[in-house]
């Protein structure tokens, strides 16, 4: 696959057709001009030195290397090369519950975007780690497999919102057990997390069993409680109204630390309740830094191989060819004949 990488620059070629235009005006001005003085056949041998080719050929050289230089400005792309590269980090999964109570406002702006912005900040602390996402609610997906690419990382995190999982609920169990099973089975010395971010409403599967698992496995288990324990209405979508139950009482959904406490135990790690500072966010982050880092190799794909030095090179010949050619004929030059018997 070919492309540019910054192909507003081919725009340039545009002056330089330009430049042919003027060239070949002048070329014909200069020829009635030689009219005016007299026959041409007749006045060639008063001007021995002159050449009416040599300018020719320096400015059609001259042409083809300002073409080339817009090229190498324009740097042409082409193929694909991997790379492995090398880093000392560890290795998180994120578990984010994308069920319709995250849209309760009892944190600003909502549980959610709370939790994408305590994500997001995260992730820019991140250097040499590896991190992945899985976005769960009655069922769990894995969002982003776990990688180097912090800027894919961001692109995904901020599109989720809670109509990603087509089956409503909050099964954390499933989320942190595929985020196991995230990480593969080939062994690093590279501390493992997971961190989760919920308001604790596990109604599904055994959440405790799954992050006692986990630190069977030498996975820390850290989960960040989204909401308050007094909790707030879930908004209805596209309207100003909120969910109701069969009795028409506004459902208030709160958060159960008890349950986001009892996970984080069994998996060892730390429950921190998210609020509108960035408390949550510093805590998690420092409990990340006691983990132990390791060399994490990782195979880079670039898709595309830079071409430009290929261009610059043929306009540097191109241009020395150019200077070493004289606009008027050479008289010393002119008396060798090679071909002259």
């Amino acid at each position: 696959m070919f492309r540019f990488a910054h192909p507003e620059y081919l725009l340039l070629i545009v002056p330089v057709a330009l430049l042919v235009g003027f060239f070949i005006r002048s070329q014909i001005l200069r020829i009635k001009n030689t009219k005016l003085w007299g026959n041409p056949d007749i006045l060639d041998p008063l001007m021995p030195n002159v050449s009416y080719v040599r300018p020719q050929i320096k400015f059609y050289l001259q042409l083809l290397v300002l073409i080339l230089l817009v090229l190498v400005l324009a740097q042409p792309q082409f193929g694909t090369k991997e790379e492995n590269v090398k880093k000392k980090g560890i290795e998180v999964m994120i578990a984010l519950d994308v069920s319709n109570s995250m849209l309760a406002q009892d944190i600003q702006p909502s549980r959610l975007q709370k939790a994408q912005q305590i994500l997001s900040q995260l992730i820019d602390r991140m250097k040499d780690d590896k991190v992945g996402m899985i976005v769960f609610a009655g069922n769990a997906y894995v969002q982003l497999p776990i990688t180097t690419d912090f800027m894919a990382a961001k692109m995904f995190l901020s599109t989720i919102n809670t109509s990603m999982v087509p089956v409503q609920g909050t099964s954390i169990g499933s989320a942190i057990d595929l985020a196991i099973k995230s990480f593969g089975e080939k062994k690093t010395d590279a501390g493992r997390a997971i961190i989760v971010l919920t308001d604790g409403e596990n109604h599904e599967d055994d959440a405790v069993a799954a992050a006692k698992l986990a630190a069977d496995n030498g996975i820390k288990v850290y989960v960040v409680g989204m909401g308050t324990p007094e909790g707030g209405p879930i908004p209805i979508g596209g309207t100003v109204s909120f969910k109701k139950d069969r009795d028409g009482n506004v459902v208030v959904s709160a958060l159960n630390e008890q349950m986001c406490s009892g996970i984080a135990q069994a998996g060892g790690g730390l429950y921190v309740r998210a609020d509108n500072s960035d408390a949550a966010l510093k805590s998690i982050s420092k409990q990340l830094d006691t983990l132990a880092t390791a060399d994490l190799e990782e195979k880079v794909f670039s898709q595309y191989n830079e071409q430009f030095q290929s261009f610059a090179i043929i306009a540097l010949i191109l241009l020395l060819i150019e200077f070493f050619i004289f606009s008027r004929k050479n008289k010393w030059l002119s008396r060798i004949r090679i071909f002259d018997v």
